[in-house]
């Protein structure tokens, strides 16, 4: 269940939309901050701020692959695996951080610290490989420069 100061200012949010469904990444956005990834209690909640049926925000929420649909890491990997990353060797980033971590693609520390995710283009060609952590993003990755990122995520 969410606060009523969180549901007033998604309320607010979902007003100043042109339409509810505009505001549909924002709200998915706040609640995954709010429970750690979005519920199933989250998707009905969203429903009802935007006016929605909950499978329209299940399949919104499907579609973007930030939005968690189960629990997920105290922070997210996401390596790039897109061209240009790819051409930079991002299979063998992904290779070491699956390593380095002891858990498969999709997969969370025993320690619940990170979960690893492959994703879609980051946007950041010009410094493939890349990825980002908890939001972070990093660029022209080498397996040692991973090990000195993951160590300065952990103590942040």
């Amino acid at each position: 269940m969410i606060s009523e100061a969180l549901k007033k200012s998604l309320t607010e949010r979902v007003a100043g939309a042109i339409t509810p469904r505009e505001a549909a990444v924002d709200v998915m956005k706040e609640l995954q901050a709010h429970y750690g990834w979005l519920t199933d209690e989250a998707v009905a909640e969203a429903a009802s701020l935007l006016g929605l049926s909950p499978l329209q925000v299940e399949e919104l929420a499907t579609f973007y692959e930030m939005i968690y649909r189960r629990p997920v890491g105290k922070k997210v990997i996401h390596v790039c695996d897109s061209i240009s990353c790819w051409c930079a060797d991002c299979d063998g980033i992904i290779e070491h951080l699956k390593k380095r971590l002891g858990v498969e693609l999709g997969g969370t520390t025993a320690d619940g610290m990170y979960t690893l995710l492959p994703c879609a283009c980051m946007g950041r060609c010009g410094d493939s490989p890349a990825m980002s952590v908890g939001g972070t993003p990093y660029g022209h990755l080498t397996p040692h420069l991973v090990d000195e990122i993951l160590e300065k995520e952990r103590r942040a």
